[in-house]
């Protein structure tokens, strides 16, 4: 009997094992989703380990990889070939115009850049406007629902455009789709163009070295899966439920940090309202500031080193590392660093280029190296609150003096001497200490929202994989 390969990327809920999903733990998946591409076979996977409590080492043996191949004519099927569609026949794709930032105005329309569109989000923290009455801005007007994606730098990256963003213009090197077609829904579009994969298409399919450009010809000719109505409204629902539990999440997260920092004003004052509590000292007089590159020159990739740390591999908003993205050097690296500083329980590091600050804990181990675009922060914890002194550098206080010592040079990095010249106030010990426990008790509720957060984000990311490759 001939065996045809499984050929349908989407299974119907019920097929998923879902119950089976949630009983095993976090590190299975993570090997599924590292060693097995095939989906029956990951899903295979999932309910063996579920169903007869195997144990990890059972699933890096041999006998168990051999498992599905053994049942696969029990559990493969005859598939039909999917319909597709050009993305060019079911949108019209629209450039942007190149506006000029001279004559940016205080009000007006909004101006949709490419630091705009972030993945999944349109970022408008820094919005710029353009004159409301300038002539021949027709054609780049932009309506609510629209879909916008980056074409230079990161490219690839997916937003909707809500209503609270109007009137908006949109800028060169951003595309709008625009549907003309009632084949796909939007929502199901907008699912595919968010999935790593099809990111992972746009980045191999765009030129240049420094900075990657992704052609609207390319996109208009790219092939997307046609699956019927009510299949494609049952993977939208699918997909905004968990973004939805995931954007809840990271709310969570947002509003213990914003308890903690409410705590620490609370007992400290804010200096620059007039508030402060404390006197003053400087970074420099209660910490080690250390530029862990000083030649500033990238070590080469080794692809069995250890991870180079650096602004790009750390998630602010929820203190994350991620060291598996990180670039990979080799340990002669690390031996290098640590004639220079060892790593302590407390130590922190800040950007020093594009975002300053931004402070992340980093864990006491030798198993990475620092990039030379931070700075490690190393607290004398006789004399300040690792805690402390971090809450500190998340202050607006501290926030102001980097944007002051930004413009007051034209260099690009925030050199080492300006970090430990930063003021921040000098509080007794003890009540240094006695925030560092109030935070300490947050940040346990913290580990649990990050926690239910990673195991969403996983499921999201294996239910991407199964229906969009």
């Amino acid at each position: 009997m001939e065996i045809i390969k499984w050929n349908l990327p989407v299974p119907n809920q019920s097929d998923f094992p879902f119950e089976s999903f949630f009983a095993i733990g976090f590190s299975y998946h993570r090997t599924f989703l590292s060693k097995v591409k095939d989906k029956a076979e990951r899903s295979f996977y999932i309910r063996k380990c579920a169903e007869e409590k195997y144990s990890r080492a059972k699933t890096e043996s041999s006998w168990f990889r051999n498992a599905f191949s053994e049942d696969i004519c029990i559990l493969r099927f005859v598939g039909m070939k999917m319909d597709t569609v050009r993305i060019g026949d079911i949108c019209e794709i629209l450039n942007g115009f190149a506006f000029k930032s001279e004559n940016y105005v205080e009000s007006g329309i909004r101006v949709i850049r490419i630091a705009n569109v972030q993945k999944g989000y349109i970022e408008d923290s820094a919005p710029v406007f353009y004159p409301a009455d300038s002539i021949g801005l027709e054609k780049y007007l932009l309506e609510r629902g629209d879909l916008l994606m980056s074409l230079t730098g990161n490219v690839g990256r997916v937003a909707i455009l809500g209503e609270e963003f109007l009137p908006a213009a949109l800028n060169q090197r951003v595309a709008c789709l625009r549907m003309k077609s009632n084949r796909v829904s939007k929502g199901y579009l907008y699912h595919i163009l968010n999935s790593d994969y099809f990111e992972k298409k746009c980045i191999l399919s765009s030129k240049g070295v420094a900075q990657k450009n992704m052609s609207t010809e390319w996109l208009k000719d790219y092939e997307i899966p046609v699956y019927a109505e009510e299949k494609q409204a049952e993977i939208v629902h699918t997909f905004d439920l968990l973004q939805n539990i995931i954007a809840n999440r990271q709310q969570e997260l947002q509003k213990l940090d914003e308890m903690i920092k409410a705590r620490f004003v609370e007992m400290f004052g804010d200096p620059l309202n007039g508030t402060a509590k404390w006197p003053f000292n400087t970074v420099g007089d209660v910490a080690e500031s250390v530029d862990p590159q000083p030649s500033h020159r990238t070590p080469p990739i080794d692809a069995d080193g250890i991870p180079y740390i650096s602004i790009k591999d750390r998630d602010y908003k929820t203190g994350e590392i991620n060291f598996d993205g990180a670039r990979k050097v080799s340990r002669d690296v690390l031996e290098e660093h640590r004639k220079r500083y060892n790593l302590h329980d407390g130590d922190f590091i800040i950007g020093k280029i594009g975002t300053v600050g931004n402070p992340i804990f980093v864990p006491a181990r030798h198993d990475y190296t620092l990039s030379a675009n931070i700075v490690l922060i190393q607290p004398e914890q006789s004399k300040v609150s690792p805690y402390y002194l971090k809450y500190s550098f998340m202050s607006a206080y501290i926030d102001r003096q980097f944007e002051e010592a930004k413009n007051s040079t034209s260099q690009a990095a925030f050199g080492i001497q300006k970090v430990r010249q930063i003021k921040v106030m000098n509080p007794d010990l003890k009540e240094q200490y006695r925030f560092e426990e109030f935070a300490r008790q947050v940040d346990k509720s913290k580990d649990a929202v990050k926690k239910s957060l990673a195991e969403t984000q996983l499921l999201f990311d294996s239910l991407m994989q199964q229906y969009f490759g």
